[in-house]
């Protein structure tokens, strides 16, 4: 982390909320809780009878599922950067332990990797 200015990280830190605060927001949007991990959800919470609006349902609890599982997944990325800042292992790859660039961090505050690396 000695790579990063402190006003570098208070910025990264701040984009890294604000991301984890969208990403919530969405989380709510298209999925729900349960014992603190996320599930895709559809709006009905109870049987339909119309089999259209079933029909409905299902599609949005097709489309649901991966776009929570996906959000979620960089949800755990953030959270992971965030431990790295409070721990001072901020920045540096997780793989062969070099700097990460400051223009990678911009590009993507939660990288874990430099680009070499990258997946």
């Amino acid at each position: 982390m000695s790579h990063l200015t402190e006003d570098e990280l208070n910025d990264l830190r701040a984009n890294l909320e604000a991301e984890r605060d969208s990403l919530s927001e969405e989380l709510a949007e298209h999925g729900k809780s349960v014992g603190g991990d996320w599930q895709g959800s559809s709006v009905s919470k109870v049987e339909e009878s119309d089999p259209n609006d079933a029909a409905d349902n299902i599609e949005e609890l097709a489309t649901n599922v991966p776009l929570v599982e996906e959000l979620e997944k960089r949800r755990r990325e953030i959270d992971k950067a965030l431990e790295k800042m409070d721990k001072s292992t901020y920045g540096t790859c997780d793989v062969c332990k070099t700097e990460i660039p400051m223009d990678r961090l911009e590009a993507n505050p939660a990288a874990a990797t430099c680009v070499a690396h990258a997946r």
